[in-house]
């Protein structure tokens, strides 16, 4: 959810930086801050906690002056939200000072490292250990611009940072890892911008550039030099984005979809946020009240959804119960009230649905509130209706989705059951310490596989170019990526238009496999985990009938790659965190034979975003 903004030129960057977080509000925030150089030489920093007005307010009474500047919207992730977790971060020397978007994921070994050296920290952040880095570096004679690609080198994690230094005032170095988090740069007339998102600085420029994963740009008010993290330059195409804010927002991908699926780093980030506290190793959900006495009383949960949402919910059945060994039943909104289903007091109503408003979840909830259920919500749009009748939500920290097909909804909603899953896990006395711990440090890791797996873009285009024309694709998986099947078959008939069925892999053999021929594809969901051998014997049993096979493979797996015809490539991942990951090469699969046929990807067919009547 935090959101950037740094300036470089002749203005007043104190006000551009402040009225540049004030468009990336939205964004959520428990805390604001910048700093500026300022015309004496001094770094000046304020913070504040709380909204951006008070931080306005702060710097009316303690003003700053200077033209290079950063600036910060935080939502917490290591450190309570406080005025010392605040960003900007400052270097114990006051030399440099960061502002930063992510995980650092090795942060405690990194902290433990430069504790033991006699370092300081002013703050529980993980944040910090990257500007005790550079400093360090600076002060063995490296330039700022090495000191920082020296300290990058040593973190682990998808980030994005803009880096400011008193010993150089007239330039910020951004750099981005992975893609937990994007860093755009607008380029003025002798002042240049950088921002995490287009609507920070749109209103002083239109000519972007966007930094890649594992680049870094060194920025002052006339040029803007972007190299690799390995010191290699690399040339940028400027983008020109239309005023038109709907276009704005969708460059400089093709459509919104196609931006949706590599937002998924970032919106994961943001889900995570202030809900993992890896310090502790625990997990919080402050917009579920929910006491040890209560979670213990609970019988069973009941989820309810539709469409892609019921799909996430069947993942999230697998989470539920594997983490807080609680029954959990999946229900389609649709049908849930003419079933007279059998429910009370203890039994939680978990509706699942992007927009709030879909009026067969709705509906559902309605007649669980009449049988005296519990109920609550996880969803994206805040102030809709399945966010203000829930006894307690979830909130998906997805941002706007403007493609009809969810995308990052999905992946999004994925996360937060498996946040569930933990806090019930902690409250029923399902999970020791020990065992949360786990499951929380795992999650800071997915940001950074899911960037992995976006890394792959290449063979998707080559996959529509040979499958374009085929009219059915049959979709397997077994266990928890049984519904990451269903979802994969989902995108496809969505936006492609072209008959996909998805399966649980030992299905195939009641029935399915009378459709196997050299004409339909099978996607095979076949990364490593408990029932990988099984998903061989079905990969065997298409090829054995003349079947093709795309599958979906752990990385480095060359037994795959010599039973499949295709391989889709996934980073090794926590098995109950697989979903997340295995679901993208799916997405990617079904927009780029959209795409290649021609298919209205962001609106298809016969389809609305949000389904508001019955």
């Amino acid at each position: 959810m935090c959101g950037i903004v740094g300036y470089v030129g002749p203005r007043d960057a104190t006000r551009i930086i402040l009225d540049g977080l004030k468009r990336l509000e939205y964004r959520g925030y428990d805390s604001a801050g910048l700093a500026v150089v300022q015309d004496d030489g001094t770094l000046g920093v304020r913070r504040e906690l709380g909204k951006l007005d008070q931080l306005v307010e702060k710097v009316v009474g303690e003003p700053l002056a200077g033209h290079v500047g950063i600036g910060h919207t935080r939502w917490a992730t290591h450190g309570e939200p406080s005025e010392r977790n605040a960003h900007p971060h400052v270097g114990p020397g006051g030399e440099v000072t960061v502002v930063h978007n992510g995980i650092i994921e090795n942060f405690r070994a990194l902290r433990d490292e430069l504790e033991a050296e006699g370092r300081a920290f002013a703050s529980d952040t993980d944040t910090e250990v990257i500007v005790h880095l550079v400093e360090g570096y600076l002060a063995g004679g490296a330039e700022l611009e090495t000191a920082v690609r020296r300290a990058l080198a040593r973190t682990k994690g998808a980030n994005a940072f803009l880096f400011l230094s008193r010993r150089h005032p007239e330039r910020i170095v951004a750099a981005r890892m992975g893609n937990a988090g994007g860093l755009t740069i607008g380029l003025g007339d002798g002042e240049n911008f950088v921002a995490s998102d287009i609507p920070a600085i749109l209103e002083h420029t239109r000519e972007m550039v966007f930094l890649e994963d594992r680049q870094m740009a060194v920025v002052t008010r006339d040029a803007v030099h972007v190299e690799g993290l390995d010191g290699t330059p690399v040339s940028v195409k400027p983008y020109t984005i239309p005023w038109d804010p709907v276009s704005a927002a969708k460059e400089p991908y093709r459509h919104f979809m196609q931006k949706e699926i590599y937002e998924q780093g970032r919106a994961i980030t943001d889900t995570i946020r202030g809900r993992a506290d890896f310090d502790a190793g625990r997990v919080r959900l402050e917009g579920l009240p929910l006491t040890p006495e209560a979670a213990r009383a609970l019988k069973r949960v009941v989820i309810v959804a539709c469409g892609t949402s019921a799909y996430a919910a069947l993942v999230g059945k697998f989470l539920i119960e594997a983490l807080a060994r609680l029954p959990v039943e999946v229900d389609y909104g649709s049908e849930f009230r003419y079933r007279d289903p059998l429910i009370d007091a203890q039994t939680a109503v978990l509706a699942i649905t992007q927009s709030g408003e879909t009026v067969d979840t709705l509906a559902a909830v309605e007649e669980a509130q009449r049988k005296g259920a519990q109920i609550w919500s996880i969803v994206n749009a805040i102030g809709s209706q399945a966010h203000r009748i829930a006894d307690g939500h979830i909130l998906m920290h997805a941002g706007p989705e403007i493609g009809v097909a969810s995308t990052k909804a999905f992946t999004t909603s994925l996360v937060d059951q498996y946040l569930l899953g933990c806090l019930l896990g902690e409250l029923r006395g399902t999970l020791s310490p020990d065992d949360l711990r786990q499951r929380v440090d795992d999650l800071a890791h997915l940001p950074d596989l899911v960037g992995r797996v976006l890394d792959h873009g290449d063979v998707y285009e080559r996959l529509a170019q040979t499958f374009y024309d085929r009219a059915h694709f049959l979709y397997l998986g077994r266990g928890i990526n049984y519904p990451v099947a269903l979802e994969g078959a989902l995108k496809l008939k969505e936006i492609s238009y072209i008959h996909a069925e998805g399966y649980p892999a030992g299905e195939m053999k009641h029935g399915p496999i009378a459709l196997i021929d050299e004409a339909m594809p099978v996607v095979a969901i076949a990364t490593r985990d408990h029932v990988y051998d099984k998903m061989i014997s079905q990969i065997e049993q298409v090829k054995a009938r003349g079947g093709t096979v795309i599958a979906l493979a752990t990385e480095g797996d060359a037994e795959i790659a010599q039973k499949a015809d295709f391989v889709l490539p996934v980073p090794e991942t926590p098995p109950l965190l697989s979903p997340v990951a295995n679901v993208i090469p799916l997405q990617l699969l079904a927009y780029h034979l959209a795409v290649r046929r021609g298919a209205d990807v962001d609106q298809p067919r016969n389809l609305a975003k949000s389904v508001t009547v019955e």
